[in-house]
Parts: structure tokens; sequence; C-alpha cells
């Protein structure tokens, strides 16, 4: 075994807790990006001392340091004329497969933790669409919510007018995340024609009239739930008939919950920071038109659903411990732990699907995997969003747009060749292991790359 960036290590054991042991070291208190580097290590690692040349070249290390990381202040005035200053980040991961890709958050909590774990976890996730994007993230921890139109405005011209020295539609195409939707996509788009007196597809997740795809706000919901379907066709099952507990009630969930509907399952949770809903006869029709209402035009609490509709509300409570066949995290990271899996085990979950970014920590997954669950991991299941921006991308270099069928029929054939790759690497007989699958496939086409270019 040759040397390596920690020493020379005869195991896959061995060797993981020394790389782990280094990275930790050099990124100090970044427990988000040390968790999401550990998930895909314990697949590849293994993986790695079969295929020497990935291990010998450094490729692991080098995937795991960011091309760069931007940071800069962002100065905005409220109403009231008052100046504010805010972070303003974009981490640039890995260019090899295509320019960096990847969401804005606009949320208290954005650091350069939770960023790095994000870009770190695109690089898979883009490459697992098989089109040709790398993989960035970035945003700011400036909170949107209580803001009005005109302050949100201000301060994204004020991001972008910083940002925008360092993407372009070949270099770096952001999207939304967190915080981030169509409005403001269009400021931040706007703002960025305005200083390059250019129209190009610098920033997708744009409004239909100027350049935006179709079926791109559904894409992530519905994306997860193609997925889940297709894990269930290799085992002769599918979705209906299931019960399905969703967690969040934003984008994702919202639509996740409108594709369970569509496909014959029953949705009979839905939460949001206060607490959940339990609708034992299921929220779909004018009950889930409630609730996009509610969640997008009045910012209302999932509580009102309970009120209106009299069904249970449980405050300050995830909705774990409710019996479910399909379990689907769409909130935010971490949010389902081991105490949880747990529950949804006892309780007779048959498979697990991640609609947020990691939002089961690797205690719950080990758990899952343990008890033979079907887990998807978020880097293949809610691959559908980045997906359409990629497919947004393609309709801006040619100046045309697809219908809403055409678009959606590409998500559902990209979902299912994500599925056949993890089956590829992730397939031991009859147990499939679609998180060993995922890392591996999504390792592999950037890593090749990498090894091509040379020790760049």
């Amino acid at each position: 075994m040759s040397a390596h960036l920690y020493g020379d290590y005869s195991t896959p054991e061995r060797f993981l807790e020394c790389f782990m042991a280094g990275l930790i070291k050099r990124n100090p208190g970044e427990l988000e990006f040390h968790q999401a580097v550990k998930e895909v290590a314990e697949s590849v690692v293994p993986f790695m001392f079969t295929h020497k040349e990935y291990f010998n070249k450094l490729i692991l290390e080098r995937m795991t340091e960011p091309d760069r990381s931007i940071i800069f202040r962002v100065c905005w005035e409220d109403d009231e004329g008052k100046v504010h200053v805010n972070k303003g980040y974009r981490v640039q991961f890995n260019n090899a497969i295509g320019p960096y890709k990847g969401g804005l958050r606009f949320h208290p909590s954005v650091n350069l933790s939770i960023l790095k774990f994000l870009g770190f976890e695109q690089q898979f996730k883009n490459s697992l669409t098989t089109l040709p994007m790398g993989a960035g993230k970035g945003g700011s921890d400036f909170n949107p919510k209580g803001k009005s139109d005109r302050e949100i405005m201000r301060f994204c011209q004020a991001y972008m007018t910083e940002l925008s020295k360092y993407i372009g539609e070949d270099m770096d195409v952001p999207a939304g995340d967190i915080g981030v939707g169509a409005r403001e996509i269009s400021y931040m788009f706007g703002q960025y024609k305005r200083i390059n007196d250019n129209f190009v597809g610098v920033l997708t997740g744009k409004g239909i009239s100027f350049g935006g795809s179709l079926i791109r706000t559904e894409a992530t919901g519905y994306g997860t739930v193609y997925f889940t379907q297709n894990m269930l066709n290799h085992i002769n099952d599918s979705v209906a008939g299931k019960r399905c507990v969703i967690s969040g009630s934003g984008n994702v969930a919202q639509y996740a919950a409108k594709k369970i509907n569509d496909l014959g399952g029953t949705v009979i949770a839905l939460s949001d920071s206060s607490g959940y809903i339990i609708d034992e006869d299921g929220i779909y029709g004018e009950k889930l038109d409630f609730i996009m209402d509610l969640k997008n035009n009045h910012r209302g609490r999932i509580s009102e659903y309970a009120d209106k509709y009299q069904v249970e509300f449980v405050a300050n409570q995830r909705p774990w411990q409710v019996k479910c066949d399909l379990a689907f995290p769409c909130a935010t990271q971490n949010e389902l732990d081991l105490d949880d899996a747990k529950a949804l085990v006892a309780n007779g979950v048959i498979l697990v699907a991640e609609g947020a970014n990691m939002p089961s920590t690797i205690e719950a997954v080990h758990y899952f995997k343990a008890n033979n669950i079907l887990f998807a991991p978020a880097k293949a299941a809610n691959a559908g969003g980045v997906a359409i921006s990629g497919l947004e991308m393609t309709q801006n270099s040619m100046r045309l747009s697809w219908t809403s069928e055409e678009v959606d029929k590409k998500l559902q054939n990209i979902m299912k060749s994500i599925h056949d790759q993890c089956l590829a690497y992730g397939q031991n007989g009859e147990i499939v292991d679609y998180l060993k699958g995922a890392n591996i496939a999504g390792f592999v086409k950037v890593a090749d790359a990498m090894l091509a270019y040379g020790v760049v």
C-alpha cells in the first residue's frame, strides 16, 4: 500500500478512523460536515481498497476539500433606513464533471459547516443524475421571515452584487434552497442581469416567463416518491395502499404528498416546527390544497389544519411515533434520530425515503440498515430537484422550453436511472444497500474524471 496523507494503513477500518481524525483536525467544529463525510466514507473506503487507483491518488481526500470557500459581507437597509450586516457564502466544491451547481440557503442557521456538508453531498447527488453538473452550495445567515418584500429585494440585490463576481452559466449556476424561492431567485437574477447586461441561465428556479422550467417546483417531492416507487417495484410492491408519514409541510413535503396521493397511497401526517397533525382519512384534495395555501400564501401554522378539519395536533413533536408503512423526512437535517428510528421500526415501517438533505442521523441510518428497512438516502431520493435544475440549464442553452409532460417524463427516467445505479453497486443477493450503492455510484463518476485530469 502506498503512502497517504495520514500514513500507511492495511485495513479499511483503520484507514477510515485515521482519515476522519485528519478531516476533523483540518475542519474543527464543523459537525454537519464531519457527519456527511463519514456517511459517505463508510461506503467508499472499503470500495477504494479494492480499487487502489482511487486510494493511491488521494481522491477522497481531494473530494473533501472544496475548490474554494468564498465568504463576504452583505450590507443592506431595512424599510426604516437602518443598516444591517449579514454574512454571505458560496462554497464551490468540485467541478470535475460540470459547472458548480447547488442551491442558496437564507436562514439564521447557515454557517460554513452546513454549506460544506451540503456541497459535499451535492457532488454525489449531481453525479447520480447523469447530467454534467459539478457541486456547490451557498447562502447567508439572513432570515427572510418577517421581512417586507422590499427588504428582501434589497438584501437579494446586495447579496448578488458580490456573488456575481464568482458565478456564470459555464462556471457556477446557483439555485434555491431553504428561504430562497421564486421571489428571491427573481430578485437575484434581475440584479445579475443588471450588473452584467446579459441574459443567460446563471440561476435556476426562475419564473417560467424568463427561462424557468416547468415541474421545477414539484421536482424534489415528485422525484422522492418516484424513487420510492422504483424501490418498491423492485420487490414487487407499490406505493398504492400504503400509510405514509411526511415531516415538514413546505415545498418538498407538499409535492411528495401530492404524488403519493396520485399513486394511491394515503398521507396521514404532516408537520412544521410547532408540531404535527394526524388525519387518518388522508390529506388529499381540498385538504392538501388548504395546506399549500396556508404555507405558501399565508405562512400559517400546521395547527390551523387541525382546527379546520377537527383532527389531532401534537405540539412540539416530530411525527415519527405515528404508525406507518412509508416515512418521508422532508424538513431539515438531523430531524430523525435513533429514538425516532426505533419508534418507526417498532410501528412497522418498511421504507424510509429522505426528501430533505441528511435528515437522518448516522445512528438512525445504521439502525434502519440493521433491521433490513429499505432506506433511500437523500443524495439519491431527493435528486429530482437538481435534476430539473440541470434540465433548466439545458433549455436555457438551447433557447427552448419543454412541456410539463416532457419534463415529468424526463424526471421519471432520471429517478429510475439513479435507482439502477444504486442497484449496480448496492445489491447483494436479495438485499439492496441503497446508501452504499448511491455513495459508490456517485463517487466513481467524479473520481474517474479527477483521475483523468491528473493532479489538479
